[in-house]
């Protein structure tokens, strides 16, 4: 497939330019003109490109680009990034709250569906964009196996803060750093919160919302939109699509 129209496609699908971030999406770095395989991986990092290079790609598709909005000098850690790419004709190509946010593949969507609970509505806005969901639980769900479906579903052990009722009826779902919206998700009527990252300062918010919160890992929450939007690419264009685990334990 050309370079240039999967590009097209994924700007259109994703919203690429309708939705402001924190620094450029879409393609950061141009490389080969015909894609037959693409990498997804959650990051930009050296190994993370390191790891494309080795595969053969010709494109690499990251959750966290190389671009936040801060000019960098092509030189040093960063300009050695920028040469790999360029030396292995690799383009890469981001899609951050664009992803988080999308309606079909998008990180919290994708992890209320491998959580098998329902979409009601969305609420966390970043930037003018709403990216979490609100979510309701199957009827008779606990805490304790919301979080064993977390471990089955993404592999890692949710650390549980269980501040809020024992059966779990509406979940409020932002994958990576969103536990700043504990208290919005409460006013929603939500009492159960899952995000990635932990964070001291909001245990007493936390426990003042009588909110129960699930934190599975910024990486790991993050792993799911990529690997929807791989199996989308694959089915829609028969690219080969490749997923590589890099966990940051984070």
């Amino acid at each position: 497939m050309q370079r240039d129209e999967l590009v097209r496609y994924l700007d259109r699908y994703l919203r690429i330019d309708a939705i402001p971030d924190y620094g450029p999406q879409g393609l950061q770095v141009e490389g080969a003109s015909e894609v037959t395989r693409i990498v997804f991986t959650v990051d930009a990092g050296q190994p993370c490109i390191d790891a494309a290079v080795k595969v053969g790609a010709q494109m690499q598709l990251v959750h966290h680009g190389l671009f936040w909005g801060t000019q960098e000098l092509i030189r040093g850690a960063f300009g050695r990034k920028v040469a790999r790419l360029l030396q292995a004709n690799l383009s890469l190509y981001a899609a951050h709250l664009p992803l988080d946010a999308h309606p079909e593949v998008g990180n919290n969507v994708e992890l209320a569906r491998l959580l098998e609970l329902t979409v009601e509505s969305w609420f966390c806005n970043v930037k003018g964009t709403d990216i979490g969901v609100i979510a309701a639980a199957p009827d008779g769900t606990t805490v304790e196996a919301l979080a064993a479906a977390i471990k089955a579903r993404l592999g890692v052990e949710p650390r549980t803060l269980a501040h809020g009722p024992a059966l779990v009826r509406r979940v409020a779902v932002v994958s990576g750093g969103g536990v700043s919206y504990v208290k919005e998700a409460a006013a929603l009527g939500a009492d159960t919160f899952i995000t990635g990252e932990t964070s001291h300062a909001h245990f007493y918010e936390a426990q003042e919302q009588g909110m129960n919160v699930l934190f599975a890992g910024h990486y790991a929450t993050e792993t799911v939109g990529l690997k929807a939007l791989g199996r989308h690419l694959n089915g829609k264009f028969g690219l080969e699509t490749v997923f590589i685990d890099l966990p940051t334990g984070m």
